[in-house]
């Protein structure tokens, strides 16, 4: 369980961790108490994000690999990538993949 929130006998609310078997924060307000579960929210979404940004990074060239004209044009998305340094773009051998997958779903 890890820990769990109480109402306490003067209307305030107290959390208590079972890990390790006391209370925790008490006489907190409803605002104190969104403001522990926003506190702590940030704090996992840093390191969440800390460790995709050490570990988990892709390759930039899978940008271009996984992109389908569905939501931007070819056009647009050339756009896109030079707008994030990218001069080269998708480049014509990957557009001329793209354009023979779309002629072949259209036959």
């Amino acid at each position: 369980m890890g820990a769990f929130i109480a109402k306490q006998p003067n209307g305030l609310y107290c959390r208590f961790s079972t890990v390790v078997d006391t209370v925790t924060n008490w006489n907190m307000s409803k605002e104190d108490y969104v403001n522990l579960c926003v506190s702590k929210a940030i704090e996992n979404a840093i390191e969440e994000a800390e460790k995709t940004l050490k570990n988990e990074l892709c390759p930039f060239e899978n940008i271009k690999d996984y992109f389908f004209p569905g939501n931007n044009t070819i056009e647009e998305f050339n756009q896109i990538l030079k707008e994030m340094g990218d001069e080269n773009g998708l480049g014509t051998e990957r557009i001329d993949s793209i354009k023979k997958i779309l002629k072949e779903q259209e036959d």
